[in-house]
């Protein structure tokens, strides 16, 4: 009895990835902004679990590169080195001066991987939602179970605790960042397997980062949080000013 929340969360894992990734590539518009956010989704999703933050963004004048990456077919390091130039190159024309990022789960991994290993001219400021950036207990106890490479690719396994991890070789945050995560879960079995505050797949303090500069906490779930109305309006507060809309912001 003691491994049936392990074996009922596995099940619900599974059922959650069943679908095929389809990787399209919309082009990015002209900005009013003269500035560029590159979305990078996270493991087992595609662009379009970004598009509502799209909208928005395109609405507010940016110009917006949501990129799909194939998230279960290499490691995180091919991911980062593939995608992120690609994304960088369709935001490149004359009415952009900064780049930014905005990320969901996994693709915080990939900026922090590439960040370390290369210069962006023209960096502008990151945002990242629901960062795995201590990694994930989920991972410990589940990547050696039958099925888990089919459901998240080798880069799954990069993403625990223990010293396969990738999130924690790497350092601490050398451009403006700042991290929104939630403390709810659609998910009580994977939250039982998670000590402390979580969001159904990454502990509340599992998504700091030394170096941040801002963090925020706000009641929603690792799989719905980039959809949801206040983080969007909190992440485009951050690209415009450096910081989180706090209540006695005014």
């Amino acid at each position: 009895m003691q491994h049936l929340p392990k074996l009922l969360a596995s099940i619900v894992l599974l059922l959650q990835a069943c679908s095929l990734q389809q990787l399209d590539q919309p082009p990015a518009q002209l900005s009013v902004r003269g500035e560029c956010v590159i979305l990078l989704h996270g493991i087992v999703r595609t662009s379009r679990s970004m598009n509502k933050m799209q909208a928005s963004l395109l609405a507010d004048g940016y110009k917006v590169a949501n990129w799909s990456y194939p998230s279960r077919k290499q490691s995180i390091n091919v991911l980062a080195e593939e995608a992120i130039p690609d994304a960088i190159e369709t935001c490149g024309d004359s009415s952009v001066q900064r780049i930014n990022f905005v990320t969901h789960s996994m693709g915080a991994i990939l900026v922090r991987y590439y960040l370390e290993n290369h210069e962006i001219e023209g960096l502008g400021r990151v945002v990242m939602i629901s960062p795995p950036n201590k990694g994930s207990e989920l991972v410990d106890i589940w990547s050696d179970w039958p099925g888990f490479e089919l459901i998240n690719g080798p880069a799954g396994y990069q993403l625990g605790t223990d010293e396969r991890s990738l999130p924690l070789q790497l350092g601490p945050a050398n451009f403006e960042v700042g991290i929104i995560t939630g403390n709810n879960t659609t998910n009580p079995l994977f939250s039982l397997l998670i000590p402390g505050e979580d969001d159904g797949k990454v502990a509340v303090e599992r998504a700091r980062l030394e170096g941040m500069a801002d963090f925020l906490v706000v009641p929603e779930a690792h799989s719905l949080i980039m959809r949801d109305e206040v983080v969007i309006q909190q992440l485009t507060h951050f690209l415009e000013h450096g910081r989180f809309n706090r209540s006695d912001d005014g």
